[in-house]
């Protein structure tokens, strides 16, 4: 005779039960990039601010090239307020505002990127070389970092700059020169920490050479730490240009930089606020967006927030 009862289900033993166990607690691996990147799309303010600095290179290099005026173009338009045809307004012989600073950012962009590479570049080299041989090399390095630390930076790059002729590469690499310490103590740092790990141990006992063990083991593992220097880098030379500019040691007429153009603008504050204002305020959205994104780089590469699942 049929039965309606439905037959119990019957418990998982033995290896079934322990593949269904695993499978729940299962945690998918993730490689330290995968986790740098999660932590700092969870930074809003980080990722707020990349995104407006994108936009801004964009603007910059891109619209630069589309816009209808050219930054030397006279435009027969003099002294005249934003407006749709002229969204910064004009200056007083009839340049567009708008083409004057978007060349200026491609320039104040173009120093501060040429300064953070240059200056991380050589910075990481030295101190990652200092901290690994320590002794005498050590201290020779670190006593000429330490000399390069005391100059007044402003003062020195103000007469280094003035025999650059305004050329702005030339201005970057002034700045850059001066930086470099900076980095070079953050690297030190790091590869004193490092060097004594089992990693470095495996690697001199494997024949590894030293110039592999720095350059393959040590500066990439202290890469987290150079790499929000370098955002911080960039948001230093983007002031200093400023300031040298301002002072008239920067870029020179007929080129232009945000600098400059602060600087040209000053005296127009009260009659045509616009020239001194839109440039002024680009500089603080470049400034500010770096920061923050300097921010949201340490915080992902903070080694206490390792521990991410999926």
């Amino acid at each position: 005779m049929n039965s309606d009862v439905a037959p119990v289900p019957t418990k998982p033993s033995g290896p079934e039960k322990r593949t269904r166990v695993e499978r729940e607690f299962t945690v998918a691996e993730r490689s330290q990039a995968q986790l740098v990147i999660r932590r700092f799309l969870q930074h809003k303010l980080a990722v707020g601010s990349l995104v407006v600095l994108v936009l801004i290179v964009l603007l910059a290099f891109v619209g630069g090239w589309l816009w209808k005026y050219d930054v030397s173009e006279l435009t027969g338009d003099h002294s005249q307020p934003p407006s749709w045809d002229h969204p910064f307004g004009t200056d007083a012989i009839g340049h567009d505002s708008f083409a004057q600073v978007l060349r200026g950012t491609q320039i104040s962009i173009g120093i501060a990127v040429l300064v953070a590479l240059f200056a991380t570049i050589v910075g990481t080299i030295w101190g990652a070389v200092a901290g690994f041989y320590r002794g005498w090399v050590d201290t020779i390095l670190m006593r000429i970092a330490d000399l390069v630390l005391t100059l007044p930076l402003l003062a020195v790059a103000a007469v280094l700059a003035h025999n650059t002729q305004g050329a702005w590469w030339l201005i970057a690499i002034v700045i850059a020169g001066l930086y470099w310490a900076y980095v070079s103590r953050v690297a030190r740092g790091v590869v004193l920490s490092l060097r004594e790990k089992e990693f470095i141990e495996a690697a001199r006992a494997l024949g590894a050479t030293d110039s592999r063990i720095i350059f393959r083991h040590l500066v990439p593992n202290a890469l987290g730490s150079v790499i929000v220097n370098a955002t911080i880098l960039v948001a230093i030379a983007i002031l200093i240009e400023t300031s040298l500019s301002f002072l008239g040691f920067g870029v020179q007429p007929p080129d232009t930089s945000l600098g400059l153009l602060v600087s040209q603008n000053q005296t127009a504050v009260s009659t045509r606020p616009w020239l001194f204002y839109f440039p002024g305020l680009f500089i603080i959205l470049i400034a500010l967006t770096i920061n923050f994104i300097g921010d949201g780089l340490r915080d992902a590469f903070d080694p206490q927030q390792t521990k991410v699942r999926a």
